[in-house]
């Protein structure tokens, strides 16, 4: 019974977990594509790629587990066979992975200046990444069992510690980039503030998924405990973009009070020494101070002069 709790167990409790979280996903599309109609169409595609590949997983996921659980019920024999689901569901979760972690890199490129050493620091970990989850699909998919499968472990764990070291590169630059952006103005550094929080937020659920499970596969071998874990990456993946992007409108509204007006109400010019009389300064004339000095659009956020993204 043991050996069903770790192996087929924890498989089950990984797709529950992750079909919670792609209602999760779900619903952060829909609160996206209604709140953000003006986005541009590259940005659009890119979450409805996103969320295409996401339900593929969720899909090849579930169809792996009802055919262990259900359609093999009470054939011992082929719990130990490789099902073609379980392979080629790991080629999505990597493509996912790789559409966020480069739509996170662009935004170190944008606050970086566009600086060439700290994009392509993180961008080595995210292609790297995916080319491995690439060659572990190509090897694994003539494997038929789980036996055979093991021989792969070397690759898994790789995977997994390049995918924690790249959310972890990307959160200390942004956390690093925004920390530099600190304007001296009380409501931008708290605005700061908030955008490094949440950078850290974003990025912590997913590396902790991915060092989870790269301790699991290494503490825990002969389990699919590691598995449970790997299935809710991607949708963490997911999540973490979408909260990004549907944050904005909040994070940005912060923002605004910093343009502060001042009116003249009522001045009037002193007379001269001459007792020349009173020149009145009309009522509605207006001075504007701009503590931002001026935004920039960029491809999915509103760029304030020194960087800072809301």
């Amino acid at each position: 019974m043991g050996v069903l709790d770790n192996t087929f167990g924890a498989f089950l409790i990984g797709v529950v977990v992750s079909a919670t979280l792609y209602g999760v996903t779900c619903v952060q599309t829909w609160y996206y594509y209604s709140r953000y109609p003006s986005d541009p169409w590259y940005i659009k595609l890119m979450v409805g790629a996103v969320l295409l590949s996401d339900s593929v997983h969720q899909a090849l996921i579930t169809h792996t587990v009802y055919t262990y659980l259900v359609t093999d019920f009470g054939v011992a024999a082929d719990l130990g066979k490789l099902v073609w689901s379980l392979v080629i569901e790991v080629l999505f979760n990597g493509f996912t992975a790789l559409l966020v972690q480069s739509f996170l890199t662009m935004r170190v490129y944008r606050l970086s200046n566009k600086s060439l050493v700290a994009t392509m620091s993180v961008m080595t970990l995210v292609i790297g990444e995916f080319l491995l989850v690439v060659i572990y699909v190509a090897k694994a998919i003539n494997m038929t069992t789980f036996v055979e499968l093991t021989a792969l472990k070397p690759l898994s764990m790789s995977v997994n510690a390049l995918a924690a070291a790249g959310d972890v590169l990307i959160a200390v630059l942004l956390c690093t980039l925004l920390q530099q952006s600190r304007t001296g103005f009380r409501r931008s550094d708290n605005m700061i503030n908030k955008l490094i929080l949440f950078s850290i937020n974003t990025g912590l659920l997913t590396s902790i998924c991915a060092v989870m499970s790269l301790i699991s596969i290494t503490v825990w071998d002969g389990t699919f405990i590691y598995i449970a874990f790997y299935f809710c990456l991607g949708r963490l993946y997911c999540n973490s973009l979408l909260a990004t992007l549907n944050a904005r409108k909040s994070l940005r509204g912060d923002t605004r009070d910093e343009n502060m007006s001042l009116s003249l109400q009522g001045i009037q010019k002193s007379s001269n020494s001459t007792g020349t009389a009173q020149k009145r300064i009309p009522n509605n004339i207006s001075i504007k101070i701009d503590t931002t000095q001026e935004y920039v659009r960029d491809e999915n956020y509103s760029y304030l002069a020194h960087g800072i993204t809301v």
